[in-house]
């Protein structure tokens, strides 16, 4: 394998230019859904980028035409989508005990909740990197991307791309649950409760991102404002960061992923998310998608494809 055939080959793509650390997102075949070899990517970037002297602030970004479609519902290894015990299994846990073997449709709460704590202790990696982390949104950003990106400090859109929590519709609560913090009750309620997509003017007007530019200018103009960061002490901004986050920390930010985490394994586990996993099997994955979003007119019923 040459070198360039393992660069495409990982998951998660880590490079250093200069003073800035990129993390990529790199299965741009799979629409860089998250795995468990993807979080962990992402997770060991950003201990990367901390422990680098040379670095002063890190870029996540995607490869290819998405950010990412979120979570990857049928992990490698995983032939079918209705095996949720196998699904988990596909994740790593800090967890493990005795138990009798459970029955079939058998939820055990505190597993579910230990992988899934697992994945937001990673992306909160983001959140607590004592250097800027911009994020950069292009394409769409989907379900699981939301808890990965909102991690981030700042947030950089493509004019034609699009952000949003569809599990919200079916199959998922917010886990890191940065929504409401960045973007207030009403505006919370408004995306939360109906998983709409927000394209990226409407996503600038509400201050969920901080800048918004042409596609094809995207990574220059997140590259350039990184540069920034060199003029201004390492000391410095590491403190004003964690100033900003501990007000947010007070709120109860921790306490609200914790209820986030738990409601997501609750309704991944209900009679109606049992029975829409099933249907992938009879209808296929994209028709199942489709006919979720078709009263909304947005994502795997957009106009575009999306």
């Amino acid at each position: 394998m040459t070198a360039a055939e393992s660069d495409a080959a990982r998951p998660v793509d880590y490079t250093e230019q200069g003073s800035i650390a990129v993390i990529t997102l790199n299965r741009p075949e799979r629409l860089n859904t998250l795995t468990e070899a993807m979080i962990a990517g992402v997770a060991d970037g950003i201990d990367a980028a901390t422990a680098s002297k040379s670095v002063r602030s890190v870029i996540i970004r995607g490869a290819g035409r998405v950010l990412t479609a979120g979570y990857d519902l049928t992990p490698d290894g995983v032939d079918d989508p209705t095996d949720m015990a196998a699904i988990e299994d596909a994740w790593s846990s800090p967890y493990d005990a005795p138990s009798p073997e459970p029955r079939p449709g058998a939820w055990d709460p505190v597993r579910d909740h230990q992988f899934m704590g697992q994945n937001v202790k990673r992306f909160m990696k983001i959140w607590e990197c004592p250097k800027p982390v911009l994020g950069q949104i292009h394409g769409w950003a989907i379900g699981g991307a939301t808890d990965l990106i909102l991690c981030c400090d700042l947030l950089f859109m493509a004019s034609d791309a699009h952000i949003g929590y569809a599990p919200s519709r079916i199959f998922g609560t917010p886990t890191t649950m940065l929504w409401v913090y960045r973007l207030g009750l009403e505006h919370a309620k408004q995306f939360l409760l109906s998983g709409d997509a927000i394209d990226a003017a409407t996503a600038h007007r509400i201050g969920l991102v901080s800048h918004i530019c042409p596609a094809e200018e995207l990574s220059e103009t997140v590259e350039a404002y990184a540069r920034r960061f060199e003029h201004i002490p390492a000391n410095q901004l590491a403190l004003n960061k964690l100033l900003i986050n501990q007000a947010f920390e007070n709120m109860g930010l921790r306490t609200t992923q914790l209820l986030g985490t738990l409601f997501d394994g609750m309704t991944r586990h209900t009679e109606e998310a049992y029975r829409w996993a099933e249907s992938f099997e009879t209808k296929g994955f994209r028709q199942v998608i489709a006919e979720r979003d078709a009263p909304f007119g947005d994502y795997g019923a957009a106009k575009d494809g999306g």
